[in-house]
């Protein structure tokens, strides 16, 4: 009996109070975020200050995007299931001299779902059509089993 209480009683003072974060990307967006202005700050101190981008765009070479997120266990009830605390995406435009354009971050509170189009493209390729009737019959002579000779 002593064993299982002395057991608990070590189980307990090891068990800490602070809850466990991850993080992934740059830490302190918000607080770099201040410190870019437009039309002056450029490329090099963009670097300099945040570092390399997390990811350039695709389309637009003079776009970097800088992310931030910290994700925290919730509770022992929860059996420890992350939450997302801080979720930013800094968003840095340059021009073509390489000043900064314009800048933008997102957090959770102004991030908004993405809404996908409901419309559907219709084809051209109907099966009443005469090709299709052609295609159709040829593919079930193709996929016919073959006869016994």
């Amino acid at each position: 009996m002593k064993f299982i209480i002395f057991f608990i009683i070590i189980f307990i003072v090891n068990c800490s109070g602070n809850k466990v974060a991850n993080y992934h990307g740059i830490k302190s967006l918000e607080k770099k975020f201040d410190k870019i202005s437009i039309n002056s700050t450029n490329k090099n101190d963009i670097q300099k200050l945040i570092g390399p981008p997390s990811t350039k765009s695709d389309f637009d070479e003079n776009k970097w995007f800088y992310i931030e997120r910290i994700k925290t266990n919730q509770s022992l009830i929860k059996l420890g299931r992350q939450k997302i605390k801080v979720n930013n995406v800094l968003i840095v435009e340059f021009n073509d001299v390489g000043l900064v354009k314009d800048k933008k971050i997102l957090n959770l509170s102004n991030m908004k779902d993405l809404k996908y189009l409901k419309k559907t493209t219709e084809k051209e390729f109907k099966q009443d059509n005469l090709v299709y009737n052609i295609f159709s019959s040829l593919r079930e002579k193709i996929n016919a089993p073959a006869r016994k000779r």
